[in-house]
């Protein structure tokens, strides 16, 4: 049976109906079960649950802002074999949303206020990666990876050590992105210059700070 091939009119519509998902909590994901499901921990303090809530609320916030860019960039590229390498990364990160959500509620934490404007921001900027063409493309999928990893391993250093079931969720993510940024590279990913980087790494510093609060 010959494969599908989607048009623009379908892509836009399943961008759409992506978005919703997103912004609204009906993430499909990959099913894979929850890093912190079973897991017996220590009792936290409220100073230490305030903190694990807002860390995985950044998480979480870092995981709307890479659907928006995957979908974005899948939605511009000029390679059906990069959109569907940037696609598997977006439903399996859609896992990531799912995990940190369930996280912060169970701290009894909330999700940011700003992540309809996080996506609009991020799905922007994924656009622009998108008509620079498909090695700048995955360029930018394998930097992301790479500044959302060393992120991961900083919440690592930040999560209290009794809080088990969040130190899984976030070693679980950022194997995730590890393995997203060398499929990145294998697909032939384009090196992005170093102004880019830095913007980024400045984009991310605004994002993370603001969502710890808000």
């Amino acid at each position: 049976m010959a494969e599908r091939t989607y048009s623009s009119l379908d892509r836009l519509i399943c961008a759409a109906d992506d978005t919703l998902a997103v912004l609204f909590g009906r993430q499909a994901g990959t099913n894979r079960p929850d890093p912190a499901e079973g897991i017996v921990e220590g009792d936290l303090t409220p100073t230490e649950k305030n903190l694990s809530a807002r860390l995985m609320r950044v998480n979480h916030v870092g995981e709307i802002c890479a659907q928006a860019l995957y979908q974005s960039q899948a939605l511009t590229s000029r390679s059906e074999r990069v959109r569907k390498t940037l696609s598997l990364a977006a439903l399996e990160e859609q896992d990531h949303l799912r995990w940190c959500e369930n996280r912060i509620n169970s701290l009894g934490g909330r999700k940011s206020l700003l992540n309809p404007a996080w996506y609009l921001g991020s799905f922007v900027v994924g656009l622009a990666a998108g008509f620079a063409g498909d090695r700048i493309n995955l360029g930018f999928l394998r930097e992301t990876e790479k500044q959302v990893e060393g992120h991961l391993r900083s919440h690592l250093d930040r999560l209290p050590e009794k809080d088990l079931a969040s130190r899984a969720v976030v070693d679980a993510m950022k194997e995730d992105e590890q393995q997203h940024g060398e499929t990145a590279h294998q697909a032939g990913s384009a090196d992005l210059p170093i102004p880019v980087k830095s913007l980024m790494r400045l984009a991310s510093r605004v994002m993370t700070g603001t969502a710890h609060w808000i």
